[in-house]
Order: structure tokens, then sequence, then C-alpha cells
């Protein structure tokens, strides 16, 4: 039996989000940021009266089948997560990553990759199922010990029976856009959350096409739609589903939110507005200043917006940007009142030529006998992406499910260095802060009015959850070191 509590509804959800931003709708871009390099600040969280918007917690996404490395097709052989972990190594998953070492939960939502990582299909083709056996048992195991609420399905293409190409991959369309062809679809789709959620794989978010304006994807999953083409088929899918799961969150468009072509379309159409709960971008790897100067919310007609993908397209990954992928956290919600956010992947196998800028780990799948990469990690087993990985775990073990933001009075808004303060569910008072300064450390003094003690832990690029001692309040002075995350969390 789960442990959590059951999620508030949707309704709930998305009208708290739009309340509290409707309070600070104009606060977070009221004053210009700096770029130049300072040597201190003083803030003031408003634990006393500014509360902002319910933070739900974050997402990640899982590879539950294989991928050709950097994204060059779909290989028959199996080569998944949780599949080729051995018992013990999905235990240490669950429990060191996906809870971050926490006795309850961590991550809130999984993001599953339809009819890319998980594009088995019944024999009509127009259903997705597991691809291997132990598909759906191994991704309901995973949820339950992980404590994760539900899955974030979305499509990477639909069943091959419904496009064009008669294919998962390539440029292709949806094969018709006569009306009883997109009910057909929207009956599939329906179809598919009923097959995941009556084999334990519970849903939390669903989307119709994960970044439909790409076109001519030859060797990856991939459905392409121009804006009266996902317009149509919106508004037939996405009315199923909600009458069916009236508590999941509806997103669109899954690239560019409601400021792209699709979504343009979309806002003008207010029976498919009544359906879309979310805005969803893909700002991969972007600096974490563009959350600073960009409103993401001015055109979001009062619906929550947030990024539910993150990674580093080129690869790689760099101390610098350990510390700009917590910025992008924080700035997300600071600045566009996110109520989530989500890394890509949890684990990438050795042999994937993405798996650096993609990964929170990597884990060596039983087949790869190259020890040449990671000699010490045995076949079944898994390690740390620690520059990936360090700047997410704070959040996940020190923002439990349904924190709830506070603004900070800040002297100068500087990019390098950001704060962010909330309050947990059980009203503890934390903060983090950051300095992404290569060469320079940084003194905050926080006046968090509050007497209480703060507890200090540090995370960087080669830190994880480092102890750095306990302050008393209210006012704290800290100095960050170059490269580096903290979390202040109040003592008992």
């Amino acid at each position: 039996m789960s442990t959590h509590r059951s999620r508030p509804s949707r309704r709930k959800i998305i009208g708290g989000i739009a309340a509290a931003g409707a309070v600070a709708a104009v606060s977070p871009f009221a004053g210009a940021f700096s770029a130049q390099a300072a040597a201190s600040g003083s803030y003031v969280i408003r634990y006393d009266k500014k509360r902002q918007q319910t933070i739900l917690g974050l997402g990640f996404e899982i590879q539950s089948d294989s991928i050709g490395s950097k994204n060059d097709g779909l290989p028959k052989a199996v080569s998944a997560v949780p599949y080729d972990l051995t018992q013990s190594e999905r235990t240490r998953f669950y429990r060191q990553m996906l809870k971050a070492g926490r006795s309850d939960r961590g991550f809130r939502y999984c993001r599953l990759a339809m009819g890319l990582y998980y594009r088995g299909l019944d024999d009509s083709r127009r259903h997705m199922r597991g691809r291997y056996p132990e598909q759906d048992e191994l991704l309901a195991d995973m949820i339950k010990q992980a404590g994760i609420e539900g899955t974030s399905v979305e499509y990477w293409s639909p069943a091959p029976a419904f496009k064009s190409n008669k294919s998962y991959l390539g440029g292709g369309r949806l094969a018709s856009f006569a009306r009883k062809d997109l009910d057909a679809l929207g009956d599939a789709m329906v179809a598919d959350l009923d097959h995941l959620t009556g084999n334990g794989i519970p849903v939390s978010m669903w989307g119709l096409q994960n970044e439909p304006r790409h076109n001519n994807i030859q060797n990856y999953s991939h459905c392409h739609y121009n804006a009266d083409q996902y317009l149509a088929a919106f508004k037939a899918v996405a009315p199923k589903v909600r009458a069916k799961y009236p508590d999941v969150m509806i997103m669109a468009d899954s690239i560019d939110g409601w400021s792209g072509a699709i979504g343009k379309k979309l806002s003008k159409d207010p029976d498919a507005m009544s359906h879309i709960d979310a805005w969803t971008y893909h700002r991969i790897g972007t600096d974490s200043n563009e959350q600073m100067t960009r409103n993401f919310r001015s055109g979001a007609a009062g619906k929550p917006v947030f990024n539910n993908e993150f990674e580093y397209l080129d690869f790689k990954t760099s101390d610098w940007r350990c510390i700009n992928t917590a910025q992008s956290i924080m700035n997300w919600m600071v600045f566009q009142d996110a109520p989530t956010w989500f890394w890509l992947h949890a684990l990438k196998p050795i042999g994937n030529g993405e798996g650096a800028g993609y990964s929170l780990g990597f884990w060596r799948p039983p087949s790869d006998k190259d020890f040449s990469r990671y000699p010490d990690l045995k076949p079944g087993h898994w390690t740390w992406n620690p520059q990936n990985w360090n700047a997410v775990a704070g959040f996940v073990k020190y923002m439990p499910w349904d924190s709830v933001r506070y603004m900070v009075d800040e002297s100068k808004r500087l990019s390098d260095q950001r704060i962010m303060a909330w309050k947990t569910p059980s009203g503890k008072e934390v903060f983090a802060i950051t300095n992404r300064s290569e060469t320079e450390s940084f003194t905050y003094t926080v006046d968090t009015q509050t007497s209480a003690s703060f507890e200090g832990h540090r995370y960087g690029p080669k830190t994880n959850d480092q102890r750095i001692g306990s302050k008393k309040g209210p006012k704290l002075t800290l100095t960050v070191p170059p490269l580096s995350i903290e979390f202040w969390v109040r003592g008992a």
C-alpha cells in the first residue's frame, strides 16, 4: 500500500497556482538584474506574508526500453532501467536516487515516453503495451518502491496504425484528420491509459505530442503536427482523456508552451483552452538567466507554465552547468511561478553518446563488455553523474512535495548568485542559495525573521550533501564558495 497522501484534485492544484501567480504577477520582473560580479548581498525572506505558489515536486524521465547511441534508432534488443539492474541495484536506485535518500518519497513524477521507451503494440498496432514481458511489472514496482505519485504520459509518436508512414520512426503525420479517425485515436490513447493504470502504473499528467513542430526526423520516434492539425487532434482527444481521467493534468505543447504557433492557435479556441491545465516548455540547457528576463507567463491566460525537459544537448556537462541547472530550477519557480520542473533522464547506459549531458547517472547493461569505460562498474550496476545529479539532489531531498515558496527581498538581483525560500508542508523553513562564479566566493546576509537555528548542506560538482554546520537567526552571514549550492534548513 502506498504511504503518500492522495493527490489534490486537478482543479485545486491549478486554482491554487493561478491565485498565487496573480498576487505576484508584477513583482518578479519589477527590477532589473545585474550580470556584474559582486562580493556580497543582503536578503530578507518574507516568511511573514509573501506566500507564493505550491511547488508540487520534481520530475524525471526513465529509459524503460532501448535507444541507439546519440538517439539514433530503436534497437530490438532490450536495454532498459530498471530491467538491466540487479535486484539489489534496483533497490539502491529507488532509495538513493529516486528518493534522494529520504525515507518517504523524492521525485513526484516519472515522464513516460509513449512510442519511444514504451513502444510495444497489440496485434492491431493501435494500442501500446509493454514491449517485453516484465516492462509493466517493473515500472509499477519502481513507482511503488520509490513512492512516485504517477507518470507524465506523453506521446513521442502515436501507435503506427494511426500514422501516415505506419511507423514510430521518421517524419510522419497522422494518416487522417477526419473526425471519426481522430475519435478513434482518442479512444486508443484513453485505452493506453487504461492499460497503464490497470497494470499499476498511475497517470498524473498527459500530453498529446512531444515537440510537435519538428519535422523530418528520420530515425527517431516522432509525429509532426502543424498548428491546425494539433488543434484538431487535441480537441478530439483531450476531452476523452478528461472524461475518463478528470484529475490528470493535461499539458500543451511540450516545447513552446503558449508562445509558439501551436500554442497561439490553442489560445484562440475557448473549447481547447478549457482542457489545457498547464503550458509546457523545453528550454533545454539554457542559461538560467533566461527565466529572469523572459516572461513565460504573460500569455498563459492564468495557467501555470513549467519546463518538462532539461538536459544538455551537446552530450556533455561541466562544473558551471551543475550550478546553472540548480538555478534553472530556482528561476523557473521564482520568476515564472512554476509548480514543477523535469530533468530528462534518471539513468543512461554508459555506451550512449548522449549520456553525459542527459543523465543523473549511468548503468552498465549486461551486454556491455567495454571496460575501458567505467572499469569498476559491474554489469547490472549503476553509478552517479555527479555534475548533473548534485545540481538536482538537494531540491529532491529538502523540498518535499507541496512545499510553498515565499518571496525574498534582494538588495541587488544577481545572475550568478540566486536565492529561493520555501516552507515544507509541516511548516519548516528552508532556503537555497547558489554561487555560479567559477573563481570568487560570495557572502549572503540573510534575514530569516526568526531566531531559530538553520543547518547547512552544501552541494556542487564534486560535493553532495556536505554538512557545513548551523547558524542561529534571525540574520545569517553565509559565505558560499565558487560553484556551490547550499540548502539551509530550520532545525528542530
